[in-house]
């Protein structure tokens, strides 16, 4: 958890009060975030397939003991009916769930060659930092199916939330860093409208980053 020299406020849909106020990064905190997601990396990707397991399994069981309190913070800031939050967010920790199983199974594979006495041996490794951007309508669940696979493939992420629902990344990042998951590995990086632009062309450039993975509207893609 990093202060950032910047600020903005994200509103309550619903009336337009302030719900509170979120760091602004920019680029200079875009790049330092890249950096400690790759430096993390290094580390992560040597961490065995079980103990990767291990770890979103906890992240998912808190999520699951969490989970009233996670849908009040969807409700607040997307202004999402309650009922659905709470839907959301059992579906948001069963990506967890599930990626906790398959990072058991990241297998390889023996392949057949055109050689009669040769088979070809195909091994999955992590590439690296993935650069995540998630959109407000789904602000739990377009980031555990994203960084839940990241995660148990051996990579790190940087998550740029949208602007309108930065308080669900946030609280993801807290209930992650209660899971045990070692700083770096799940960055998350808030920033208002004004900054949104500089700050996805950086995470999407820098020469570190492996893996882009994007969902929103095509104008927030261009």
């Amino acid at each position: 958890w990093l202060p950032a020299a910047a600020t903005f406020p994200v509103q309550d849909p619903a009336s337009g009060a302030a719900l509170g106020m979120v760091a602004d990064c920019g680029v200079r905190e875009a790049r330092a975030a890249v950096r400690a997601a790759y430096e993390a990396f290094c580390r992560w990707r040597e961490v065995s397939a079980k103990e990767r397991s291990s770890l979103l399994r906890k992240w998912y069981n808190l999520m699951i003991q969490n989970k009233d309190d996670l849908a009040r913070i969807i409700t607040a800031e997307s202004g999402k009916p309650l009922k659905e939050a709470h839907g959301e967010i059992l579906y948001s920790a069963f990506f967890l769930e599930w990626f906790s199983e398959e990072a058991r199974r990241v297998y390889g594979d023996i392949i057949y060659t055109p050689a009669k006495d040769r088979r070809a041996l195909v091994l999955k490794q992590p590439i690296g930092v993935a650069a995540v951007i998630t959109p407000w309508n789904f602000p739990s669940a377009m980031i555990t199916r994203k960084v839940g696979a990241a995660l148990a493939a051996g990579c790190t992420v940087v998550v740029k939330p949208a602007e309108d629902t930065p308080f669900s990344a946030l609280a993801l990042a807290e209930l992650a860093s209660q899971a045990g998951i070692p700083s770096g590995v799940y960055n998350v990086i808030p920033c208002s409208r004004k900054n949104a632009k500089e700050v996805g062309e950086a995470i999407c450039t820098d020469p570190l980053v492996s893996k882009i993975s994007f969902t929103g509207s095509t104008t927030t893609g261009k």
